[in-house]
This record gives structure tokens, C-alpha cells and sequence, in this order.
């Protein structure tokens, strides 16, 4: 079910936007085997929550410093490789059945990239004793959209041109999953799911200030209160 879904995802191809499943980074993967790794682990993120989880959290667009080298949104590979364990995020909260491999060339970033927004997220989960595999990580574009003048090592704001492959994923995703809420995370995830009819509530976005209100928005929704 995971792997059919994560062999459709790999086939998307677009200027101006790298597929992390589908496609290698020639200048920055570490090898030729970067897109197998990065489904491998994407596929067994999904396989570990899909059935179970009740809820999917929905941010923009995949980032050169998460899902771009771990394969899983909102997910960076540094926490992967457990250079964050010192926030006590641990490789174990992502998967438990798959040894964790790094995607990156190592002299980029010795410990792996590693991404705020991410860090954010899972050590909210960790904090508030959320079972990890309850809650689904995913972005509105599920793949990763960069400036051609900057090169890969960048993001951007996906055109709207764009997003209808995205949410053609999306769909497909909320079919299988069968989430009982949906969790748009800012203002441009929102607007996603609104254009698409599908009803959700709403957290600010960590980023730029906003991640104690984003803590007190997913608290309340996640607990129920």
C-alpha cells in the first residue's frame, strides 16, 4: 500500500523542483543511492503510521534542510542520524524497523542538515508525550520547489501551476490514511486545503517568531481542549 503510493510519488518531475524519491542530487547526494534510501525511509514512516494515525499535519512545501536529503517531511536528516538527541529526539520517534542512513554528502554538514521548522514539530511531540505515530507529517507540495539562480540549496514558494500534482497526492494520501483531523500548518497550507474544499483547522507557523503560538494552537487541538 506504502510502497505503491511511494513509487508514485518518485515519478513527478518538474523544472525548477527536485523529487527526493525519484532523482539524485548530483552535486550535494553522497552517492548514486540517494533516491532508493530516501523512498526506503519515507516508505517505512508511512508503513509505521498509516492505519493508525488520526491526524495529519499539513505544512507548504518540502526544504533543502529536511525532507530534501531524509526522504519525510517536516523530518531532517539530522535527527535521523540522532544529532539531536541532546533535545531527547531520538531516530526511534521517526521509525523503529529501518536503520537510518544520511542522504548528504558529509562535508556539507557533518552531523546533517538539520531544519528549525522540523525541530519544532518533533520535539513538540516528544514534549507533550504525543505517541509519534499518531500524528502524519506531510506538506501541500510534496516535493521540493528551489530557485534555479541559487541552486538546490534553496526553497521557494511553489507556483500554482504546480500544486495541482500535489494535491492530486494529497488526496490519495487522505484516502489511505483516513485521518480524523486535518492540521494546516500557516496561513498558505490553509488556503491549500480550502481551495480543495477539504475541511481543517489552523496553527501559525513556527517559523519567524511563531513557534509558541504554534505550541499552543497544536496542544489544544491534538489534546482536545
Amino acid at each position: 500500500m506504502t510502497d505503491r503510493f511511494v513509487a508514485t510519488l518518485s515519478e513527478y518531475r518538474s523544472p525548477e523542483v527536485f523529487n527526493p524519491w525519484g532523482e539524485t542530487d548530483r552535486q550535494h547526494d553522497i552517492d548514486q543511492q540517494g533516491p532508493q534510501i530516501r523512498r526506503r525511509q519515507l516508505q517505512q514512516y508511512l508503513a509505521e503510521r498509516i492505519g493508525r494515525a488520526d491526524t495529519l499535519l499539513l505544512a507548504e512545501a518540502i526544504g533543502y534542510q529536511g525532507g530534501h536529503f531524509s526522504g519525510i517531511p517536516m523530518t531532517s536528516e539530522r535527527l535521523l542520524l540522532g544529532g539531536l538527541a541532546h533535545k531527547n529526539l531520538t531516530p526511534e520517534l521517526v521509525f523503529s524497523d529501518l536503520t537510518p542512513q544520511r542522504t548528504s554528502r558529509p562535508e556539507l554538514r557533518p552531523l546533517g542538515f538539520t531544519e528549525p521548522t522540523a525541530t519544532i514539530v518533533w520535539g513538540f511531540l516528544a514534549e507533550q508525550g504525543i505517541d509519534p505515530r499518531s500524528v502524519v507529517l506531510w506538506n501541500a507540495f510534496p516535493w521540493h520547489p528551489f530557485h534555479p539562480e541559487k541552486g538546490l540549496l534553496s526553497n521557494r514558494t511553489p507556483k500554482e501551476t504546480e500544486l495541482a500534482a500535489g494535491h492530486r497526492v494529497l488526496r490519495h494520501l487522505l484516502q489511505l490514511g483516513q485521518f480524523r483531523q486535518l492540521i494546516a500548518v500557516g496561513e498558505k497550507s490553509a488556503a491549500q486545503l480550502q481551495q480543495l474544499g477539504i475541511a481543517a483547522a489552523k496553527v501559525r507557523h513556527p517559523a519567524n517568531g511563531g513557534a509558541g503560538k504554534f505550541r499552543a494552537q497544536l496542544q489544544s487541538l491534538l489534546r482536545g481542549t
